[in-house]
């Protein structure tokens, strides 16, 4: 395998989808709000608060969910945020205190207005606050799927940080099945239901169903293709398809690179055309069921977006390395 790839080209991630940027027209004022709300709970040291800062998480609630009003907009940049309270800072901690995070936000959401017990952990405010200010807009059938999706999230981030424990990198069909968990994006598609009153039967229809999967494992491949280059800088991408392709298929970068961004096309094309053959119901069921489902390829397109739009992956050049998708990989530290 070849270790001399210096330079990597990117694939265009957008070519031949149909969702267009759009964003929030509430936009600053939320982000704005959101981001100093969090701040209020004094969760981060420099370090985290410096990185947080340039993330702009509410740039990327505002792209996935451009016209949720501004109460839902709010659980959005507010679920961003605490997504990184909680799973940025447990990439440097063992199972066990992931564990004992996961525990006290589940809490947290189960009992939204009790108080928390003395000497709680921040996780604990900062989940309480959320989820108590977001059921006031959620429809009910959204809310339970989010708390079970919620779930479902926290349990993947403790089995991630257990194969970090143990040096394990998984084979890329095991690693799709826990990433799906880990990437957050499940409850977040939750967030386009609260507007809505979708019944069980439609939202877990096999057809909806292989729609949302289809979009998520879109957002995890290019999750990984921009993340990537800061990932094996650090030493920390195990949990990243583009090197457990080049693991598992003996490739170098590049051709891990081509070969991601393939099954991304495939998975776009398979996505568009299920878009265009959804079940029917009722006129409004049918009315809201494509307007989620929208929303869900909206999300791959936010993605795309703020990935370029923040400075989470790429610094300040995000723009420029848009224009032409070459990225210099960094070197590795010791």
């Amino acid at each position: 395998m070849s270790t001399t790839t210096t330079t990597v080209q990117l694939p265009d991630l957008l070519a031949g989808w149909p969702m267009q940027r759009t964003i929030n027209p509430h936009y600053e004022e939320v982000a704005t709000e959101s981001a100093d709300w969090v701040e209020t709970f004094d969760p981060f040291d420099a370090k985290y608060l410096a990185i947080f800062r340039k993330c702009k998480f509410g740039l990327i609630a505002s792209l996935a969910y451009p016209n949720a009003s501004p109460e839902i907009l709010r659980t959005g940049c507010d679920l961003m945020n605490a997504f990184f309270v909680f799973d940025d800072i447990s990439d440097e901690q063992c199972a066990s205190d992931v564990q004992k995070g996961a525990d006290i936000i589940m809490d947290a959401i189960h009992n939204p207005y009790d108080p928390r017990p003395e000497g709680d952990s921040v996780l604990g405010e900062v989940y309480q606050s959320f989820w108590s200010r977001a059921l006031l807009s959620s429809s009910r059938s959204a809310a339970h799927r989010f708390v079970d999706h919620f779930q479902n999230y926290v349990d993947s981030v403790v089995q991630q940080a257990a194969d970090r424990d143990s040096n394990h990198i998984r084979s890329i069909e095991d690693y799709l099945i826990l990433r799906r968990h880990t990437i957050g994006v499940l409850p977040s598609f939750d967030i386009l239901q609260m507007d809505k009153d979708l019944p069980d039967h439609v939202v877990y229809h096999p057809k909806v169903l292989a729609l949302v999967e289809l979009a998520t494992d879109m957002i995890i491949l290019a999750n990984d293709i921009y993340s990537y280059n800061v990932e094996q800088s650090r030493g920390d991408d195990a949990h990243n398809l583009v090197a457990v392709a080049m693991q598992e298929q003996n490739l170098d970068v590049q051709e891990a690179m081509d070969y991601v961004g393939r099954r991304y096309y495939g998975l776009r094309d398979t996505f568009l055309a299920g878009f265009h053959d959804l079940p029917s119901w009722s006129p409004k069921i049918d009315s809201e069921l494509k307007d989620y489902i929208w929303g869900v390829g909206n999300w791959v397109t936010a993605n795309v977006e703020w990935s370029f739009e923040s400075e989470r992956y790429f610094g300040t050049r995000g723009p420029e390395i848009r224009e032409h998708r070459s990225v210099a990989l960094l070197p590795r530290r010791v």
